[in-house]
Order: structure tokens, then sequence, then C-alpha cells
């Protein structure tokens, strides 16, 4: 229990189902004590029946607050223990009630001085904390009704965005340059011969010629990656740009191609450009924002059989104000696909 206190309100439901049990432990006692046959966890449903006569089990469920499956459970066992007894309803014989049989109301009845007994010490115990329980409690349900999904899981997004990392190489993470990209590709396309040569040895086949792989770590996951390959001259393509598909969503390909512009850009670069497929639309749309344009013609000189998309990257520049330029900064965002 003092773990799940130092968590706080994350592991509300815990805790507070901790204290259920508590509550359940200190009646059970009274009644023992007592020589009371009823148990604490059957006093909603009891107290309910016996305060308002006869109900359904949806009924019960819905006044209690407890799932149809659980009260039909509970109601079983009550049944064959003798506690209820089920009854066709006089307006519509196909629904039956649940009612209380002579011996529960027996029972019942010896069970009210505890009852009250239990009610006025908490209230006491709580005065003197100087804690309203039943508002706080009220004021606590009515705020889980408001649909706080949607807002957790808007900040769980944000908070995993701001989690993820972009490094540079690191041989321990070669393994993951193949993985990503074979499985980007095999999803969309197919894997060609150069893609193959490249993604198995991108030491030799990217950064030896002066060119740098991208990685995106989010915690200790290796969730997307890229890399700037040096073509003809200074020019340099954005390429083998893949995000693992169960982290979609959270802007690891932006992180990536903003990683990859600012090293082009940092260098000094000339031409920054890439190739993809015009079937990928959201990628496309992408890297348009980010200030890739289109080419009237697909490259002329492309290496790969998918590409019939050539766009390249031009610098605002208000955001390259006081950085190292080149001709004309042109950068790219995805792997030639």
């Amino acid at each position: 229990m003092e773990f799940v206190s130092e968590l706080g309100l994350v592991a509300m439901g815990s805790r507070m189902r901790a204290l259920s049990e508590r509550l359940y432990a200190i009646a059970d006692e009274v009644y023992q004590r007592g020589g009371i046959a009823v148990q604490g966890r059957w006093f909603p449903l009891l107290r309910l029946l016996h305060d308002r006569g006869p109900q359904s089990v949806g009924e019960i469920a819905q006044a209690i607050g407890q799932t149809h499956s659980a009260v039909s459970q509970l109601a079983a066992r009550l049944s064959r223990d003798g506690w209820l007894v089920a009854k066709a309803d006089a307006t519509d014989k196909r629904l039956r009630r649940l009612g209380l049989t002579a011996k529960a109301d027996a029972a019942l009845r010896d069970a009210k001085p505890a009852w009250r007994a239990i009610q006025e010490v908490l209230e006491a115990r709580c005065g003197e904390a100087g804690i309203d329980m039943p508002a706080t409690l009220t004021a606590f349900a009515r705020l889980l009704e408001s649909p706080i999904q949607d807002e957790i899981a808007e900040r769980t997004l944000a908070l995993q965005r701001e989690a993820v990392r972009v490094v540079t190489f690191q041989p321990a993470l070669r393994e993951h340059f193949h993985r990503l990209n074979v499985e980007w590709l095999r999803k969309y396309f197919y894997v060609e011969e150069i893609d193959e040569r490249v993604l198995s040895n991108p030491e030799a086949e990217i950064l030896a010629a002066g060119g740098e792989v991208f990685f995106a770590l989010l915690g200790d996951a290796v969730v997307g990656t890229c890399a700037l390959k040096r073509e003809a001259g200074d020019a340099l393509e954005l390429t083998k740009m893949a995000v693992d598909g169960r982290y979609q969503g959270l802007g690891i390909g932006r992180r990536l191609i903003e990683a990859a512009i600012g090293e082009f850009v940092r260098r000094g670069g000339t031409s920054l450009f890439l190739e993809t497929n015009s079937k990928l639309a959201p990628a496309i749309k992408l890297y348009e924002s980010v200030g890739f344009e289109h080419q009237p013609t697909v490259r002329p000189d492309s290496h790969y059989q998918r590409a019939d998309v050539y766009m390249v990257w031009r610098a605002p520049a208000a955001k390259l104000k006081g950085a190292p330029r080149g001709r004309a900064g042109t950068a790219a965002a995805a792997p030639k696909r």
C-alpha cells in the first residue's frame, strides 16, 4: 500500500481498490462479532433491494455502479444460498426481478445496528480529520464522467514526442538501419539490389563518402532512421527514412528530417534532394511542409525503379539567416522510395 500511495493519482484505481478491501474487511469483522450472517461485499445489492424492492439485474448494476456480469454472478450465489428469489415482473412476464427472501430480511434487520455504527464511526473519524469524504468522492466521480481519455491520450502523445531523441550512427545501431528500412520497403514496395547493398553496409556506402545516418530513439527503442547520402559533387540525398509502424503519429519522421536538414545546413551544403513515390501522399505532404519542392521531372540518374517523384529542399531565408549557405539549400526528406 505504501508503494501505491507514492505513485499518486496514476495508481488511484489500485489505491481505492485496496481501501475498498480494507472497508469490507472491517465490516466483515463487525458482522462476525455480532453473529450477523452478512458479508460486506453483499451490502450494496442487499441494501438496494431492502430499500427499493425487487429489481432486475440490469437495474441493480446501474444503481450500484457495478458491471452486469459482476451483479449476475453475485446474484446467482446469493440465490443458491437462499438470500434472493427471482420473480416475474407484474407488467412484463419475460422480465425477472430479484427480491429478498425471509432469510435475507431477518439478517438485514440484525445488520441495521452495525450499519449505523459503521456510518457514525466513519463520519466521526472523517470529521476529526477534516475530510468531507462523500463530497470528495462525488466530485471525483463527476471529474471522471468527462471525456478525460481524449485529454490523456493527447498528453501521452505530447510526452512521447518530447522523449524522442535523434542520434547519429553507432555500430550498435547498424542492424536497425537495415531492419526498419526492409520492413518499410516490403510493406509498400520491394527491396531492390541497391537497397540491400546500402542497408547492409552503411559505413562503406554512406559514412565513408561523407554522409550520415540518423536514428530516432524512444527510450531504449530504435523507432526510426534516415540517412544523408552524398551524391555527385556536394549534393546530398535524404534517403533510407523509415519509421516503425507501431510509433507512427509521434512526429518521428519530422524529427529525423529536421535533424538531417540541420546537418546539411551545418555543413553549408549546396544541394539537398529526395526521391519518393507518388502513392506515398502523407510522406509527400510532410516533405512539402518542411520546404521540399516538386521538380518537373523525375531525377535523370535515379538509382531506384520505384521513384517517380523528385523533390529539392529550398531553405527559407529567415531560418538560415546567419547559417552557412551554399548555392541553394536543397534538402531531402525520405529515402528514395
